[in-house]
Order: structure tokens, then sequence, then C-alpha cells
């Protein structure tokens, strides 16, 4: 494939965990990568592991939830990259809390991460999509979507994700453009080990339970998620839209 025939992608939150894991897995596919996260300077691990290998990466600083960062974000992208026809709708943050004691700040913050960032980043790079007759956006929801303790914020988001995903497919699949979303059960990374520390265990102890409650006896990591977006970003995914795949370790409702 040449560079001007060179899938371009977007994938937000990139930096690190399963961002980069995505972002990784997509030069390796053969994609020229857009390393989005909110600081420019820590996507450059990612970028320069990329380059290092023979592929084409740019590190993007932007915050999502925000339209006068996305639109000059995606804008650069296509001048730099190319016209990005593959999104992953990755970036979000945490703030656990039981109901009772959740603030607004915490609940406005994961909504707009989240959902407010998926709407503002699919709107900017769609256009390229539609004209090209061709695009895949993918979008990270959660097993938290069913429902879990201390999650209001993360699981309403997460299941609204699911709900983005399924319009954007019936609204955009006559362009050639497919929507599906990837929902992750327990997957090592750099939040997971946040959550270890914020509840007062190890990360090995978290890791273990988790581990033991899966049906396949272990823990998730990036790469799982970024194979599951590798079949959704491909050619071949062109009759699947829609739909909500559950790479959990086990059977999912």
């Amino acid at each position: 494939m040449t560079q001007n025939q060179q899938r371009v992608a977007v994938v937000t939150g990139a930096a690190r965990g399963i961002g980069a894991g995505v972002a990784r897995r997509f030069a390796a596919d053969g994609m020229a990568v857009a390393v989005l996260d909110l600081d420019e300077s820590s996507c450059a691990g990612v970028v320069d592991e990329i380059a290092g290998a023979g592929g084409r990466a740019l590190a993007v600083g932007a915050d999502v939830s925000d339209p006068e960062q996305v639109e000059p974000a995606v804008r650069r992208v296509a001048e730099e990259l190319g016209a990005p026809t593959v999104l992953v709708n990755n970036a979000g943050v945490i703030r656990d809390n039981l109901i009772f004691k959740m603030d607004v700040a915490d609940w406005d913050a994961v909504m707009a991460v989240h959902l407010r960032g998926a709407f503002l980043m699919t709107k900017a790079v769609q256009s390229h999509m539609t004209r090209a007759g061709f695009g895949r956006i993918i979008n990270l929801s959660s097993t938290s979507a069913q429902g879990n303790r201390g999650q209001v914020n993360y699981s309403a988001a997460k299941a609204g994700m699911q709900g983005l995903t399924k319009t954007l497919a019936i609204e955009l699949g006559k362009f050639g453009v497919t929507a599906n979303a990837i929902a992750p059960g327990f997957i090592e990374t750099e939040m997971t080990a946040e959550t270890a520390a914020r509840i007062g265990i190890s990360f090995e102890e978290l890791k273990k339970m988790a581990g033991d409650a899966a049906a396949v006896a272990r823990t998730g990591r990036p790469e799982d998620i970024a194979h599951a977006a590798s079949f959704f970003a491909s050619e071949g995914a062109g009759f699947t839209t829609g739909q909500v795949l559950y790479v959990a370790g086990g059977p999912c409702d």
C-alpha cells in the first residue's frame, strides 16, 4: 500500500493502556496513526515506537471534550498524515464513588470525556469518511455498561456509548461507514492499577480476583482489545456494524 493509499487512523486516549495498544496494532496493520491524548508530549513514546518499527505516526494533543481543540486537531491529522477514515473513541476518565457521595463535577467530567468527546471526534472525522466512501468508527464501551457498584457515572457513559454506536451505524451505513463498540472486561492498564490503589489493595491482588472470576482464568491485556479493534477497522468488516463486542474473558449478556 502506498502512502497515498494508506489508511489513516485516529486513536484517542492513546498515550497509554488500551489506546496505545490499539495504536501499535493499527500501525502493524499498515495504517498511519494519529496518537491523540490530552498532553501531546505523553504520546511521544508510542509515536517513537511506531516510527522505529517503520510506521507513520503523529502525536496530537487535544481535549476531546472541547470543540475548539477537536476541530484543529482533526485538521492537523488530515494535513500531516492524510484524511482520517478510522476513528477509535477510547479516551476516558474515572471518577468512582457511590451515588450519595458523587458530586456533579464527577458526573460531568466522566460524561464530558466519554460521550461528549466521542460525539465531537466523530462529528469532526465523519466528513472525511463519507467523502472517501469508507469509514470505521470504533467506540470503547465496557462491561460496566451493565451496571457496576460505585460507577453510576462511568456505567451510564459506557451504556451511552453503545446507543451512540448503534445510531451512528444507522445514519452512516449508506456512506460506507461502519460503527461498532468494544466492551472490555478487566484489562491490565495503568487505570486499573490506579483503581487497586484507590480501594486499598495491591494490583496483583486485584488482578488475581479478576482472573479467578473470568472463564478463561486470566485477566485481559491491551492487545486483546487491539485484536478486536483490528477486525472492526478492516476492509473485510464492512458488513458488520452496530454491534457491541464484549471482550471480557467470559460470557456477557
